[in-house]
């Protein structure tokens, strides 16, 4: 397996029962990563496993530990748990691997795996490499012997543990009191810890999208599908609606008026916030080449500089732990808080802009919008078969695109890393300019 064929951006990812989301894979990975993990020295080694709530996980769960068991590795079981959830327990208990079975807000008919090193961060590309070259051995070779096959068993404290860490991160002098807080979990992972810790820090709390039934995870609920966030809110006549996603690790937030507030915004104000009270380090922040020119500027003018990185939390996490950078994130509503966690955790971000609203006195609405986006376009295309970036008159198109938009705007055109889309996002100084450069390049997709 030269290259990486199996990992994307976001760990591995597809359609259930279809490669490489099948029982074999799975326990393949479990062996592999069994063997690239397991130390010299003379103890027993140790992998903890959290899962969101899709039917699959059912199916991969017990692959996963077949392979790890059979190499030797005992395993802990959380169950349901956010993402964070795992990277963080993965330390607290010095785990040698931590495993997230999820595919975060894509549908049920799909599933995942990411894997976490002993430090609680996501792999790297080499790790990752390293690991899909071991999972070409065959099944029977370098088992362990039977009596050194590893143990598994559930533990019930998973998630009362990482409600407890997600409450230390906020301010020890303030509560949620007499605060409205509409929770959607969007039926995944964080069904029960999020509206727990937040009713715990003394908010009245409305919990929607916690009614998981292995089928609905991101249904019409969760971070991409605010409709239901926007109503509860005007419903329950809350002062802020929170979206997570299927795993929690990404967030978007809806004030009282019903205004979406996405990643970057969230970016802005937790970076201004933390500039103000001096904990900012390195007076910058990252994200993506998604981010919006807005934020950007909005950052300029606080004297905080904002570095780009390529799509994938994974790649913000590199470059925070490179320059030594405690806030960065994605306009898509992954928030990455080193202070508090390894990856993104959507629960402790929007405690974070609670945080502000309680210590100023003011709504949502006041404090989040803190700046004028600059005009946008994002359009995802679906795509089968072969790489349509690879065509002529693609190329062209965008080449025709990105002359246009000159030093007014700016271009990006990828395939997602996690399904089988293009997306297709201008920026610019008017609405005209980013509609013209998204078309043409739409236009040239959908030609033969």
């Amino acid at each position: 397996m030269s290259g990486r064929k199996i990992f994307g951006t976001d760990g591995i990812r597809g359609q259930v029962n279809s490669w490489p989301v099948t029982p074999e894979m799975a326990m393949r990975l479990g062996m592999a990563a069994a063997a690239y993990f397991r130390r010299s020295e003379p103890r027993r080694h140790l992998v903890v496993i959290g899962k969101d709530t899709r039917l699959s996980g059912y199916m991969l769960e017990p692959a996963l530990t077949a392979g790890f068991t059979a190499k030797g590795m005992d395993v802990v079981l959380f169950g349901p748990l956010p993402t964070p959830g795992v990277s963080m327990l993965t330390r607290s208990l010095r785990a040698d691997l931590g495993v997230m079975i999820s595919a975060s807000h894509n549908g049920y008919q799909d599933n995942g795996i990411k894997l976490f090193g002993p430090d609680g961060y996501k792999l790297s590309d080499e790790a990752e490499l390293a690991i899909e070259g071991l999972m070409s051995k065959g099944l029977d070779e370098d088992l362990a012997a039977p009596a050194d096959l590893g143990r598994a068993q559930r533990v019930d404290d998973a998630q009362s543990r990482y409600v407890e860490i997600v409450k230390a991160t906020f301010p020890r002098k303030l509560r949620l009191s007499n605060l409205r807080i509409v929770i959607d979990c969007a039926n995944g992972a964080a069904y029960k810890v999020a509206p727990k810790a937040l009713f715990e820090l003394g908010a009245e709390v409305f919990p929607i999208g916690v009614d998981p039934s292995g089928f609905n995870i991101n249904r019409e609920v969760g971070s991409t599908d605010t409709r239901a966030l926007v109503e509860a809110v005007h419903r329950y006549r809350a002062d802020i609606g929170i979206a997570l996603d299927g795993d929690a690790d990404r967030v978007v937030l809806c004030d009282e008026t019903g205004r979406i507030i996405d990643g970057d915004q969230l970016l802005g104000l937790i970076a201004q916030s933390w500039k103000a009270q001096g904990r900012l380090a390195k007076n910058a922040v990252v994200a993506t080449v998604m981010s919006n020119l807005g934020l950007e500027t909005h950052l300029k003018g606080l004297g905080v500089r904002l570095e780009r990185t390529q799509v994938g939390d994974r790649y913000v996490v590199g470059r925070m732990m490179e320059k030594g950078i405690n806030v960065g994130g994605e306009q898509s509503g992954h928030i990455v808080l080193s202070d508090f966690s390894t990856t993104g955790d959507g629960l402790v971000a929007a405690l974070q802009v609670l945080a502000v609203m309680i210590e100023t006195g003011r709504r949502l609405s006041e404090v989040a919008h803190v700046f004028d986006p600059a005009p946008q376009r994002l359009v995802n295309r679906p795509y089968k078969g072969g790489d349509p970036l690879a065509r002529k008159h693609v190329q062209e198109a965008i080449a025709a695109a990105e002359k246009a938009l000159g030093s007014r705007g700016r271009l990006l055109v990828r395939r997602s890393g996690t399904e089988p889309i293009i997306r297709v996002m201008a920026q610019a100084e008017t609405d005209d300019l980013v509609h013209e450069a998204v078309d043409g390049v739409l236009a040239s997709l959908d030609r033969d």
